[in-house]
């Protein structure tokens, strides 16, 4: 019989509010960001970083986030807004990167179209804070989910396939977030491009009759993000993202999934992350996928 995978599984944040209020995963002892992440690495294995996206982080959040988890934790990152094209906050860029831009682009509260110069920075900022985490070997992946308008098409192509050359020896995995990627003949070629370029595709699930929900591995690695089935507030951009991923999995419905992760061949380690963070709906969905995987 061949060997499973290794399965990491955890959630998309360990510092959400609505689970951090809900009092039903953190004991209500526990009141620093030190002692949550200690709590939490003790429950499960990985963990996605949200807040990466929103701002670049510091070094020395890497050296801590490493220094508070058990050897074997891997801590995935969601890539900076900016990398992923989409719009980020120019208030909340670095110093060194605000002196990049022209007083009309520092004078609008987001910046959507930096220059080369300025995107290159962002990358070398990104990847070079990630070195204690690299260090210490509970780097997993660099996920790229890019937006809805973030199309199947050449130039697009030539964006992801220069990701590598930009961070030299990350693991980076690619979630695309529009069905051009998808259709018809498009989505064997999505594969074939990402697996000759040593990217692992992530898989989706997702509320119906919104981005297609794949399965598909490319590589040695499987990466599998659950963002639930509410679909009526899938397009909605206001209420914060956890209202958008407010979905709690029935376990007939991890069951298929569960099943497709155990089945898979030639993989050597399968992430699994809940993004339905909502209250303690992604930690509640992420033991019982992992206590299903073990069976």
């Amino acid at each position: 019989m061949p060997s499973r995978p290794q399965f990491l599984v955890g959630t998309a944040s360990w510092t959400d509010p609505t689970l951090v209020k809900s009092d039903v995963f953190y004991p209500p002892a526990l009141k620093t960001a030190e002692e949550r992440l200690r709590f939490y690495a003790a429950q499960f294995n990985t963990v996605e970083v949200d807040a990466s996206y929103y701002a670049l982080i510091s070094e020395r959040n890497a050296e801590l986030w490493a220094e508070r988890t058990p050897p074997g934790f891997v801590f995935n990152l969601k890539a900076f807004a900016m990398l992923t094209q989409h719009p980020v906050d120019t208030a909340r860029l670095p110093a060194a990167l605000r002196s990049m831009l022209s007083a009309e682009e520092r004078a609008a509260p987001r910046l959507r179209h930096p220059t080369p110069e300025a995107l290159a920075m962002a990358f070398g900022m990104f990847w070079s804070a990630l070195t204690p985490l690299r260090a210490a070997g509970k780097l997993g992946h660099l996920l790229f989910q890019f937006p809805p308008y973030f199309t199947a098409r050449a130039s697009n192509l030539d964006y992801i396939a220069g990701l590598k050359e930009r961070m030299p020896g990350a693991a980076i995995a690619i979630e695309f977030r529009h069905n051009s990627w998808f259709d018809g003949a498009q989505r064997a070629e999505t594969i074939r491009f990402l697996d000759c370029h040593g990217l692992t595709f992530v898989s989706i699930d997702t509320p119906p009759g919104t981005v297609e929900s794949i399965f598909e591995v490319t590589g040695s690695e499987a990466y599998v993000r659950f963002h639930g089935r509410n679909r009526e507030n899938w397009y909605k951009r206001d209420g914060g993202a956890a209202e958008r991923f407010k979905y709690l999995y029935a376990e007939a419905e991890l069951a298929p999934w569960a099943e497709r992760l155990k089945s898979l061949t030639g993989v050597r380690r399968a992430s699994v992350i809940f993004n339905n963070c909502y209250s303690n709906f992604g930690v509640m969905n992420a033991a019982t996928m992992a206590q299903m995987l073990r069976h």
